[in-house]
């Protein structure tokens, strides 16, 4: 469906790019990771496994940006 202006409307493209926060919805499940192995470098897993997630949730967030503004 073309925009106001006549442009086509490229919301509807990138819409997708949105589904990709879903993967951020893994660090909910606590009976998946609530263990203390495999240890990394002796830190319990976890621990490491959410800062892990504090890292993709922050690189998914971002690629969702840049993907969906607007050029």
């Amino acid at each position: 469906m073309p925009a106001q202006n006549g442009a086509p409307n490229e919301r509807r493209n990138r819409s997708w790019w949105y589904l990709l926060f879903l993967v951020q919805f893994g660090i909910l499940w606590p009976p998946f990771y609530n263990k203390a192995a495999p240890a990394l470098l002796g830190i319990p897993f976890f621990y490491w496994f959410q800062l892990l997630w504090v890292i993709v949730c922050a690189l998914v967030t971002g690629a969702v940006y840049v993907l969906t503004r607007r050029q």
